[in-house]
């Protein structure tokens, strides 16, 4: 359990996950976490939820905690971030999870010396499920980077990377949910097509994925091996194989990742 108080600037979807995470995760009390946000309704659903105190005042989020997380939108972040740069000094830690803004950015925004870390985080951190990569700026500690793992780990798994590969994060585990949706409705839409009832092909294709990847992580074989098990010799698999092959398939998804990430290298330019 972390001895520090964490404070979340931002009580929409990612903050109010992140919040959550840590509390349910059992690395933090509620009394060791706050929450800021502007709107009432958001403050008043988070205090509810979790029996955190939720204030307006991001300044006084800021003289409470000793883990500051910033989770705004990128276009705002500028300004959040020094209106609480006094607040933070070098003496607390920033975590930014905000999208495309970096390590360089931030700081200039802050007091000399200011700790930051960058996060990557991604949608399914919501239920407990994320995946994250994590930077540390030039003033982070090995201890501020170890506290950003383990609040990261509390609700999924967080990889450390140097800030240059997050935009690779962002293209693979950042909009990678997005392509599994795809996926799952193109795989129930194939059922459909084969004459499966909807929701009863809806309800085998998320179960599939969800059963695949269960297996995945807790197999220590490589994933072709995997695969090969299910595709035997002259059966249905390796037909259903052949045709995504045929299609392009991998490049296609490898293709995916690849321009998410040259989009997120843009965002980060302006």
């Amino acid at each position: 359990m972390l001895t520090a108080k964490i404070g979340v600037i931002g009580a929409g979807k990612i903050g109010a996950a992140i919040a959550r995470g840590v509390i349910r995760g059992g690395l933090a009390r509620k009394e060791q976490v706050m929450a800021s946000d502007v709107s009432a309704e958001l403050r008043q659903a988070i205090a509810k939820e979790l029996g955190i105190e939720a204030t307006p005042d991001n300044g006084a989020l800021c003289d409470f905690a000793d883990i500051a997380i910033l989770a705004v939108k990128p276009q705002i972040v500028d300004g959040v971030a020094r209106e609480i740069a006094r607040k933070l000094g070098s003496s607390k830690l920033l975590v930014s999870v905000a999208a495309g803004v970096p390590l360089s950015r931030l700081e200039a925004n802050l007091a000399p010396q200011a700790r930051v870390v960058r996060v990557m985080p991604n949608i399914p951190c919501v239920v407990g499920a994320g995946a994250a990569g994590y930077a540390g700026g030039a003033h982070a500690t090995a201890q501020d980077l170890e506290h950003v793992g383990s609040i990261l780990n509390s609700f999924g798994v967080a990889m450390p990377v140097e800030e240059r590969y997050l935009d690779a994060v962002t293209g693979l585990s950042g909009s990678g949910p997005a392509y599994v949706f795809l996926f799952m409705e193109a795989l129930a839409d194939g059922g459909v097509q084969a004459g499966l009832a909807r929701d009863v092909a809806l309800k085998l294709a998320m179960q599939t994925v969800y059963g695949a990847a269960r297996m995945a992580l807790e197999s220590s074989k490589h994933l072709g091996e995997l695969k090969d098990e299910v595709a035997s010799p002259g059966g249905t698999t390796i037909a259903g194989i052949y045709a995504l092959e045929q299609g392009g398939f991998r490049g296609t998804v490898m293709e995916a990742v690849v321009k998410a990430t040259k989009r997120s290298q843009e965002l980060g330019r302006g």
